[in-house]
């Protein structure tokens, strides 16, 4: 190739038995053996093993050097004994002889070893990310990073979509997550905002007369780290179409998902077509909407149970008496559980900030009865109606809790998933993707009691203009839909309003007066006003869709330089103060606490 080497560090096999080479690398492990030292050297490629024999002069400088350290050796092929060869290694069947080698970088005493895998705390690994990076299950992750977004690139390049870049410096949009903030020199006083996302911008890139665009686009949020989400900046596949309506939107994304996942996945797919869920059954079925399917269990609704005379459970008839809801699950076939496995879980409720979780097991002897603490309250009549609403049978258990709505859905959200756990219910060699579609267009803020958007502003509110009930807008349904994976959100999107005057009309129901959204949207409502086309679009994490496919936990190893919890780069050291200099040309002082 050129004078570091002639091969990589996974191209050399016993066809190349006694030729001369020259490989370059970092030395990752060694094995001394006396007369004899293996030298792992490994580049982005692979690893090759070399060898020296103890008579070599220079024998006592490589036994010596540190671990990754940066060398070039020169060296003749041989091939392995039969029973040394290493199958798990593409060389496997070769070992290199060194005749020479050559440092090229020096390595200091190192923070956390690169050979292995285990586990180093987030700072260590953070602030010595390059290090990180060379470790092989981290470093095949960025790897299959890149070779995913090329994949969905040519995809959507094969479908007609064409790829733009929109603007990095935008203004700040008072929808949404907290933006954030970049002075201006040249207009002091005044700021921009890194984009959320390209939302608006993509909206006109279709008034522009564009007909398919994408991006793997960059998106800047203030938000608080969590597994799933990177603290700052994350990447989505971005895309918007012109003249299609919400099916158009959910088979191209449904299609492009389906190739991906197959192609970097031997895992299976519960579903091939994807399950179109409303909002409103997500939300009884697995309260909330972001169901894992490959969880069996469903929820319940049981108030009207206990609005019946035969059922004697006070605590739970005094709360649905004062607006509260019971909901349920049932595990099939746990007869048989011990007391503990029941317990366990009513314990587990409370340290969640619930009072509990009551529970009994359907049985039958002249008549259906039920075992278990609670059991007792409930006539076999009763019974019978819980079992005709849950799908129950004899030797099901069901456990069921009470309180206002908010707070049960939390609740039996996370309880549906602790009881999987528990009993081994979720296959982790499956992808389970369904649509939830009809999201309510407003809900009410819970801070304010005030009526707020539920999803996107910008979306169209179902049915023709003449037939919306603007006087009951809790019960307008919006053209808004979210793509979930294994309980992964994986995008949202909506087919959008294109029609200034309905969009005047949604944002007023929100509390927004004519001049303000004027004035907070003018690029927009500028834009529909010149002759807009129906269009829509959505928004598939890329982080999130690569760590599924990595079968990773955390975003953050998928992530080339992530931030850590603070939303700190320990490796860079950002944030960090700027100078008195750069305060005075950004017109800025700092408030000193």
């Amino acid at each position: 190739m050129n004078k570091f080497r002639t091969h990589n560090c996974s191209e050399l096999t016993i066809e190349n038995s006694e030729e001369n080479v020259a490989l370059s690398g970092w030395i990752n492990k060694k094995r001394d053996h006396g007369n004899l030292l293996f030298l792992d050297l490994r580049d982005n490629y692979g690893t090759t093993q070399c060898i020296i024999q103890k008579d070599k002069p220079f024998f006592k400088e490589l036994e010596k050097i540190q671990l990754e350290s940066v060398i070039k050796i020169n060296g003749v092929v041989s091939k392995r004994s039969k029973e040394t060869i290493n199958k798990e290694l593409k060389t496997g069947e070769i070992e290199i002889k060194i005749n020479s080698y050559e440092v090229l970088g020096t390595c200091k005493d190192l923070p956390l070893p690169v050979f292995s895998d285990q586990e180093y705390s987030e700072e260590i690994r953070l602030k010595y990310r390059f290090l990180d990076l060379r470790r092989k299950k981290i470093h095949s992750n960025i790897l299959l990073r890149s070779k995913i977004i090329s994949f969905i690139r040519d995809e959507m390049n094969g479908q007609g979509f064409v790829e733009f870049q929109t603007p990095i410096l935008t203004s700040s949009s008072p929808e949404g997550a907290r933006d954030f903030i970049v002075p201006s020199r040249l207009n002091p006083g005044k700021f921009y905002a890194l984009p959320q996302a390209p939302q608006q911008f993509k909206q006109l890139i279709m008034v522009s007369g564009f007909d398919k665009y994408f991006q793997i686009a960059p998106c800047f949020r203030d938000e608080d780290a969590r597994a799933d989400r990177s603290p700052g900046e994350f990447y989505q596949l971005d895309l918007e179409m012109s003249f299609v309506e919400q099916e158009d939107i959910l088979r191209v994304v449904e299609n492009l998902l389906i190739k991906v996942f197959q192609k970097f996945s031997n895992k299976k797919f519960l579903y091939e077509k994807f399950p179109r869920i409303p909002f409103k059954e997500a939300m009884l079925k697995y309260a909330t909407d972001k169901p894992d399917l490959r969880n069996p269990l469903q929820i319940n609704d049981l108030t009207v149970v206990f609005e019946r005379d035969d059922v004697k459970f006070d605590i739970f008839k005094k709360l649905v008496k004062s607006g509260s809801v019971v909901r349920s699950i049932v595990t099939k076939n746990t007869k048989n559980k011990p007391r503990s496995f029941f317990d366990n879980l009513d314990k587990w409720a409370k340290t969640e900030g619930a009072s509990g979780m009551a529970y009994f097991t359907f049985e039958k002897d002249k008549n259906l009865t039920a075992r278990g603490p609670v059991g007792k309250f409930f006539s076999s009549e009763a019974l019978s109606e819980i079992m005709e609403i849950t799908g129950a049978q004899i030797g099901d258990s069901i456990f069921f809790s009470c309180d206002k709505e908010t707070n049960v859905l939390q609740l039996m959200s996370l309880a549906r998933d602790k009881i999987a756990e528990e009993l081994n219910l979720i296959d982790p060699n499956t992808f389970a993707f369904c649509w939830i579609v009809d999201y309510p267009m407003y809900e009410i803020d819970k801070i304010s009691g005030k009526i707020k958007f539920s999803h996107n502003p910008f979306s169209m509110p179902q049915g023709e203009e003449k037939e919306i009930d603007f006087e009951n807008p809790l019960n307008i349904k919006a053209y808004q839909y979210d793509i979930v994976c294994n309980g992964i959100e994986l995008s949202s999107g909506a087919i959008r309003n294109h029609k200034p005057n309905l969009m005047y009309k949604l944002f007023e129901i929100a509390g927004y007066k004519k001049s303000e959204v004027d004035e907070k949207f003018s690029g927009m409502i500028n834009a529909l006003s010149f002759g807009a086309p129906p269009h829509g679009g959505i928004a598939p994490g890329i982080d999130r869709i690569i760590m599924l496919l990595a079968g990773e936990k955390n975003i953050r190893e998928v992530t080339l330089f992530p931030m850590n919890q603070n939303a700190q780069d320990l490796m860079m050291n950002a944030p960090s103060e700027i100078t008195e200099k750069q305060l005075k040309e950004l017109s800025l002082t700092i408030k000193k606490k």
